[in-house]
């Protein structure tokens, strides 16, 4: 599997990560999205931006849905953030979806952790 952005075959595992997190760009997000059948919002760019925060700025931190939801909650505090809203911006499961949307490497946490 791979990805074909401005001219370039990008690498990506299986399950659609991206092999090399420094060829993530927008516009690899966006292929990314594509692909998965989203057009990517700014609300999901708070959600993709948080991500790469937490991964890139705190010791390679890959956040759980959990985590996800008291993040906007933070960051979204004028309206009410529950499970749907993530839910309704990536229903393939926030951390993973966006995750990979993000260019970050493939969580492989299990259960509710």
């Amino acid at each position: 599997m791979g990805y074909h952005v401005n001219g370039t075959e990008l690498d990506a595992t299986a399950t659609g990560y991206l092999v090399n997190q420094d060829e993530w760009s927008k516009e690899v997000a966006n292929e990314i999205a594509r692909q998965e059948g989203l057009v990517l919002t700014q609300d999901h760019w708070d959600v993709i931006e948080y991500l790469r925060d937490q991964y890139f700025n705190h010791n390679g931190e890959l956040p759980n849905n959990r985590h996800i939801l008291k993040g906007m909650q933070d960051i979204w505090s004028d309206r009410k953030v529950d499970n749907k809203t993530l839910f309704d911006l990536f229903p393939g499961n926030p951390s993973k979806q966006a995750g990979r949307i993000a260019g970050l490497p493939e969580s492989m946490r299990k259960g509710g952790y």
